[in-house]
């Protein structure tokens, strides 16, 4: 007896969780190594500050575009000043 059918199922939160937890740890643990390396070599960063702070804006929009500005895209409201 043979079967063609293959059943694939979605992993369960079960067996997702291991992987979660493991991109936590290799998170933190990029953190904390990120914390030793700049404490190691503040003097060299802190002296790029003023660079950092010029790149920021142009690296903002290239993640996150204009983001508007405050202006609706929306259609216009109508007028009112209608000659009666």
């Amino acid at each position: 007896m043979t079967s063609d059918h293959i059943q694939t199922h979605a992993p369960s939160a079960a067996t997702r969780q291991p992987a979660r937890g493991l991109l936590v740890a290799a998170a933190m643990t990029a953190v904390i190594g990120l914390f030793f390396l700049l404490r190691e070599h503040w003097v060299h960063v802190g002296s790029y500050w003023p660079y950092m702070i010029l790149l920021a804006c142009p690296v903002m929009h290239l993640f996150h575009g204009h983001g508007g500005h405050g202006r609706h895209d929306g259609p216009a409201e109508p007028s009112n000043d209608r000659a009666k």
